[in-house]
């Protein structure tokens, strides 16, 4: 069996427990070229992307994981690339909210908003806070979807739930 060329990246940061931490992906993803020509992930977003993914709570990332945060980052990456025309490595407003659409999110214009004044840096969103933000969509909406059960769009979180959540991400 061929080994998978995604473990090479991962071996190279990982320690004994065959684990990253937010650090270790931070530097594993940089040495990978996976940004491209784009500025390198912030430790943030690293943090981020391990919380997304963190099904076992470690803090830390395994393989598995890895790979599937790397499908997600090329799908993401691919995404910011159709809409990055000018190749500034930056995203204008109206081209995220189309991007978002593209990503299956039906978001508010207030909600829209929001995410635009958080993301944007001199109106123009670049990629590593355009990773952020799909990061942040996904967990928010997985941890929405497992509460909101009838599939309705309403969901109930105790008060130390909803905090949980949202410190989390």
């Amino acid at each position: 069996m061929a080994q998978d060329p995604l473990y090479g990246y991962f071996t190279a940061v990982a320690g004994q427990d065959g684990q990253i931490s937010a650090d270790e992906l931070q530097r594993c993803l940089t040495q990978s070229g996976i940004a491209g020509s784009y500025q390198p992930f912030s430790l943030d977003t690293c943090r981020l992307m391990i919380t997304m993914l963190d099904r076992d709570m470690s803090g830390s990332m395994g393989f598995q994981e890895f790979k599937e945060l790397w499908q997600a980052l090329n799908g993401w990456k691919s995404t910011f690339a159709s809409y990055d025309r000018d190749r500034s490595g930056t995203v204008e407003a109206q081209e995220l909210q189309q991007a978002l659409v593209t990503m299956g999110y039906n978001l508010s214009p207030n909600a829209l908003n929001g995410i635009i004044r958080r993301y944007s840096v001199s109106g123009r969103i670049p990629f590593d806070e355009f990773i952020g933000c799909s990061v942040r969509l996904r967990c928010l909406t997985d941890q929405f979807q497992r509460r909101d059960t009838s599939r309705s769009g309403h969901a109930s979180f105790h008060y130390d739930d909803f905090i949980q959540v949202t410190m989390s991400v």
